[in-house]
C-alpha cells in the first residue's frame, strides 16, 4: 500500500475512514489517520478519546503517551486528546476495565481482527 493510500482505507463501518485527530497529530503516518500498513508492527488503528485512566495505565505498562518527547516531535498527552492505539493495547485495556471510548468512524477497519465491533461500541 502506498503512503497515499487513503481513499482506498475502510473504518469498522465500512465507511471511508476519517481523520481520528490532526492537533496533536497522529497515526501511523502522523497524517491523522488511524491507516496502516503491513510494516506497523503494532497496528495502529484504533482511534481513540484518552482519559487519564487509561494514560495512567499504559504508563505503567511502560507506553508512556503523557510525557512530551521534544526530541522526537511528541507533545505528551492529555486527557480529551484523540490518539490511534495499537488495537492490542485496546484490547489489554479492555480487559482490564479502562480501555478508552472509541472514535468508530476514525477507527481502521483492520482493528477488527482483535476486537468486535461490539466491544468498540460498548465501551
Amino acid at each position: 500500500m502506498s503512503n497515499n493510500g487513503r481513499a482506498e482505507q475502510k473504518n469498522v463501518l465500512g465507511s471511508p475512514l476519517v481523520p481520528c485527530c490532526l492537533d496533536p497529530i497522529t497515526g501511523w503516518y502522523r497524517d491523522g489517520f488511524c491507516r496502516t500498513d503491513e510494516h506497523d508492527q503494532g497496528s495502529h488503528t484504533v482511534c481513540s478519546q484518552l482519559t487519564s485512566t487509561f494514560l495512567e495505565y499504559t504508563k505503567s505498562l511502560g507506553n508512556d503517551l503523557s510525557t512530551p518527547r521534544p526530541q522526537f516531535g511528541f507533545p505528551g498527552l492529555s486527557p480529551g486528546d484523540r490518539w490511534c492505539l495499537c488495537a492490542g493495547r485496546w484490547r489489554e485495556a479492555l480487559r482490564a476495565g479502562v480501555a478508552p471510548v472509541v472514535v468508530l468512524e476514525a477507527t481502521h477497519e483492520s482493528a477488527l481482527r482483535l476486537n468486535t465491533l461490539n466491544e468498540m461500541s460498548n465501551n
